[in-house]
């Protein structure tokens, strides 16, 4: 990253989880001081906490995401590979089902970590509470935003402890970020200084989705890290296996639309398991033990919030990760899209300028639009989920689906389509004139061209 001089004054991010740590890295370049408050009490080891559910499901850290950990903190991949991570190549060691066909088999040199949540969020929060100019308070509650007496400039924050006296305080700031994820209260803030909200797009897609995690042996798989059974239209039931450290796998299984009751007792479970394209996750599921209870969680729809189409916006203060942008987890884009605004924001800071907000929000629109359109394009393959269906989305979807009945056989489609899932490269690669002609001669004659 960049040396910054001089530095600013003190900075405030609202919430520790992976947004805001990511967040509170970047700004430790620019900043005297930085200041990250959440609700929790923090844990002292990788275990899961009440302010981020999601940490007993799955998570992906895509390569892209990984890459940029990596610059953020020197060496963290390597720390978690000595902490018994998996090391997973992304095609040989990890098999992907899509449209219920196995993607061609093989090596990839694309290779994703195995980790789980509260020890990558750990093993990060401990990298970022180590840094001098940095300090982690938890157990605070932030109850609003304080601002400039004409209200075009944030200036703090108001917060309360969350002990038994409670006490309220301001703490003022030169920047103020919001990362406290899907419970954002920003609208509401924003709302109450005088600020229009934020036109939103929604895309409601009613996920139900249960994890459990079950111990890991040498046989399982044949030896292999996982499987992903992605849902397509006329199946959607889904599910995941990943080997994950502590030679355990973590076994989810999802249903899309609403409807669906999942099973939460073993035979049920495996039963769901079994409609699925292969065997995998009902196998671990019979023969694995278990090492948790089963965990229920729902997701409804998709939200990204449209600063950059502001007229006004106060200055020093900015929203991001899943605050800004919360995707469908199913993808498994969210981490990776906050590493990367995390580093956008390093990058806009060390250039300077005014409008700060303006800036952020306007680049951030761009780096959200590949990721927004795989998952709004994947969702709305499904006739329950609304939303506008463009000619020339239909094409494409089209064409995609083209493209994984030939990736099918076909080694180089395979590996081009998960660089594009690991936000290697944008979707626009899918549609190179060389992927056309392998995609013409690997899937039949008829109108395999797009574009």
């Amino acid at each position: 990253m960049h040396p910054i001089s001089p530095r600013r004054g003190h900075a405030v991010v609202i919430g520790a989880s992976m947004g805001g740590l990511l967040a509170a890295r970047a700004l430790s370049e620019s900043f005297e001081r930085v200041t990250v408050l959440d609700r929790d009490e923090l844990p002292t080891e990788p275990s899961p906490r009440r302010g981020v559910p999601q940490g007993r499901h799955p998570h992906a850290l895509l390569a892209r995401g990984r890459e940029v950990l990596d610059e953020f903190f020197p060496g963290l991949s390597d720390e978690l590979l000595a902490a018994g991570v998996p090391l997973i190549d992304v095609r040989s060691d990890f098999h992907w089902y899509a449209d219920g066909r196995l993607l061609c088999p093989g090596p990839s040199g694309l290779f994703a970590l195995g980790v789980s949540r509260p020890l990558l969020e750990f093993a990060v929060g401990s990298r970022v509470a180590a840094l001098p100019r940095v300090s982690i308070v938890d157990r605070c509650e932030v109850t609003g935003l304080t601002s400039s007496p004409d209200r075009r400039r944030i200036t703090g924050v108001r917060m309360r402890n969350r002990s038994a006296d409670a006490v309220e305080f301001v703490l003022d700031a030169d920047l103020v970020v919001d990362a406290a994820g899907r419970g954002t209260r920003s609208p509401v803030w924003l709302d109450e200084l005088g600020y229009a909200r934020a036109p939103e797009d929604r895309v409601r897609i009613d996920v139900t989705y249960l994890s459990r995690l079950y111990r890991r042996e040498p046989h399982h798989l044949g030896g292999r890290l996982g499987s992903t059974f992605a849902p397509y239209p006329g199946q959607l039931r889904s599910g995941l296996v990943l080997g994950q450290e502590g030679e355990r796998f973590m076994v989810n299984i999802s249903a899309w639309g609403g409807d669906a009751v999942l099973p939460t007792d073993d035979a049920g479970m495996a039963e769901f398991a079994e409609h699925l394209a292969a065997p995998d996750i009902a196998e671990i599921i019979r023969s694995a033990p278990p090492l948790s209870e089963p965990v229920l969680s729902r997701y409804p729809a998709s939200v990204r919030r449209r600063y950059e189409q502001l007229d006004r916006f106060p200055e020093a203060y900015l929203v991001t990760a899943d605050a800004l942008c919360s995707f469908n987890p199913s993808y498994g884009q969210g981490m990776t899209v906050a590493a990367l605004e995390a580093q956008l924001l390093g990058r806009l800071l060390h250039e300077g300028g005014d409008e700060l907000w303006l800036r952020f929000f306007t680049a951030s629109a761009t780096l959200l639009d590949n990721p927004w359109d795989i998952v709004v394009g994947g969702d709305l393959r499904f006739p329950y989920v609304e939303g506008e269906r463009t000619a020339e989305m239909l094409e494409m979807g089209e064409y995609l689906e083209r493209y994984r009945e030939a990736a099918e056989d076909d080694a180089v489609l395979a590996t081009a389509l998960l660089r594009v899932i690991n936000m290697l490269d944008g979707p626009e690669r899918l549609g190179a004139p060389e992927l056309q002609e392998r995609v013409l001669r690997g899937a039949g004659p008829a109108r395999a061209a797009v574009g």
